[in-house]
């Protein structure tokens, strides 16, 4: 074989294969992905635009409570997109590249987008060092990226998720942002969900009745964040007892898988004294 017979022969090899005209073709539920990655997208712009108005004030910095109301507002719009776009690929057609659209959407707006929100919460208030809340908000878009990739890659033999799943992570890490002033505490509650999302711990995957439990539960924080934008002082108890409903449940199932465990072993242990 000459060196040009065997150049021809590594191109073939390396030109893609399959249908390569359909993997261009958007489906019905890459267009939800995209809305996701939009709504992230703008979610950031909005945030940014607080601090820039800031900046030209001349004063300093202090987030505005109704920047932030619209970013989550935004971001709860980008997790209803991606609860729907895996139903709506399942019940119609998914196209070849839609897993990756998923994945990329989400990097942007349960990634990106709330560690941005964490460093405008406790970046530029004096309370914390800037260093140490870049490490938090690097940290949830590291967790992030991993808690996808692993997704991607393990599955586990119950089926559920490993690991605290990626969009329920940013709404813990956005309700942290939400109810806490910048400090120590708030900041170590932050890089917890991180570790809650790279982490072994199984969390139980959305279905049936349990699936239209999670819809429901975002539409109403999307009406309650649409009042608060509209009406901060109006509806600001509301968003604190969605909030607080949000943090319980995240650190209430780590605690539930880890009694079943230790039931599961108590009872090994006197079956293995029974045996005896």
């Amino acid at each position: 074989m000459t060196a040009a017979e065997a150049g021809g022969w590594q191109a073939e090899e390396e030109e893609p294969r399959g249908p390569v005209g359909k993997a261009f073709r958007l489906s019905a539920a890459d267009s939800l992905s995209l809305g996701n990655a939009l709504c992230g997208f703008l979610a950031v712009c909005v945030l940014a635009s607080s601090a820039i108005q800031a900046l030209k004030a001349g004063a300093g910095f202090v987030p505005d409570p109704r920047y932030f109301a619209t970013a989550v507002v935004l971001l709860l719009i980008g997790a209803t997109c991606d609860l729907f776009d895996g139903l709506v690929a399942r019940r119609f057609r998914a196209s070849a590249m839609g897993a990756e659209l998923d994945n990329l959407a989400d990097v942007i707006s349960f990634g990106f987008a709330p560690a941005f929100m964490v460093v405008i919460w406790g970046g530029f208030t004096g309370k914390l060092p800037l260093t140490a809340v870049i490490v938090a908000a690097a940290s949830v878009l590291i967790a992030g990226c991993v808690r996808l990739a692993r997704f991607a890659c393990v599955k586990t033999k119950s089926g559920d998720f490993m690991g605290l799943p990626i969009p329920m992570g940013a709404m813990t890490v956005v309700s942290i942002v939400l109810l806490f002033q910048p400090n120590w505490f708030s900041l170590a509650a932050v890089l917890g969900v991180a570790w809650l999302m790279v982490s072994r711990i199984e969390y139980p995957k959305p279905k049936g009745q349990l699936a239209a439990v999670v819809l429901a539960w975002i539409l109403i924080n999307v009406a309650c964040l649409t009042a608060w934008a509209a009406w901060p002082q109006g509806g600001d108890t509301l968003i604190q007892v969605g909030a607080t409903m949000q943090i319980t449940l995240v650190a209430a199932i780590p605690l539930r898988v880890l009694f079943f465990k230790r039931e599961q072993r108590k009872e090994r242990k006197e079956a293995a004294r029974v045996g005896d």
